[in-house]
C-alpha cells in the first residue's frame, strides 16, 4: 500500500522505467518533427520540460502519488539529463543521432527549394526574416540558415568582408 510520503521498490522501479521511456519517446518524436516544431527549444530541451512540468503536476494534484515517487522521478530526469548531455559532448555520434543540424535555406539570393521542403518552411517565412534583418534586396543576402534551435539566422553581403566557410560549420548545404 502506498501512502503520501512513501513508496514500494516496484512502484520505484515503474517510475524509473517510464521516465526513461517516455523521455526517449518524446524526444525521438521531437527529433522526427522537426527543427521547427519547437523553436528555440531542442527536442531535449522539450522533453525535459514537458517530463518536469508532468511530473510536478502528478505530484501536486494527485494525493495517490508519493513524494518519493516524484522525487525519484525528478532525480532520474536530471541523472538522464546529465548523462545525456555528457553523452552529446563526448560523442560525434551521437551528437549527430540526437541533434538536429542546421539547414541553409537561400545560399547567394536563391533560395535552395529542397532544404525549403525539407525543413518544413515557405519562402514567405524566410522573406519575413529577411524582412526582420533589414534586407531590402534578395541580392544582398549571402546565407539564410534555419538553425538547430528552429531560429533563422541572416548573413548580409559585406563588401569588405567575405563569408568565411568557417561560418558555416556544421550547415547542412
Amino acid at each position: 500500500m502506498e501512502n503520501w510520503l512513501y513508496a514500494s521498490s516496484d512502484i520505484i522501479a515503474k517510475v524509473i522505467f517510464t521516465v526513461l521511456v517516455i523521455f526517449t519517446l518524446i524526444i525521438v518524436i521531437t527529433r522526427v518533427s522537426g527543427l521547427r516544431t519547437f523553436a528555440k527549444m531542442s527536442s531535449f530541451d522539450f522533453a525535459s520540460t514537458i517530463a518536469i512540468g508532468s511530473i510536478l503536476a502528478s505530484i501536486i494534484l494527485n494525493p495517490d502519488q508519493s513524494i518519493l515517487k516524484g522525487a525519484v522521478a525528478l532525480a532520474v530526469i536530471i541523472l538522464f539529463q546529465t548523462i545525456f548531455s555528457f553523452a552529446k559532448r563526448k560523442s560525434d555520434w551521437f551528437n549527430n543521432l540526437s541533434s538536429n543540424k542546421p539547414m541553409l535555406l537561400m545560399e547567394n539570393g536563391k533560395f535552395l527549394m529542397n532544404n525549403l521542403k525539407k525543413t518544413n518552411i515557405s519562402a514567405n517565412d524566410v522573406y519575413a526574416k529577411l524582412r526582420e534583418a533589414n534586407v531590402k534586396d534578395k541580392c544582398e543576402v549571402l546565407a539564410v540558415i534555419l538553425e538547430s534551435t528552429g531560429d533563422i539566422s541572416v548573413i548580409h553581403e559585406h563588401k569588405e568582408t567575405p563569408l568565411s566557410e568557417e561560418v558555416l560549420t556544421g550547415v547542412q548545404k
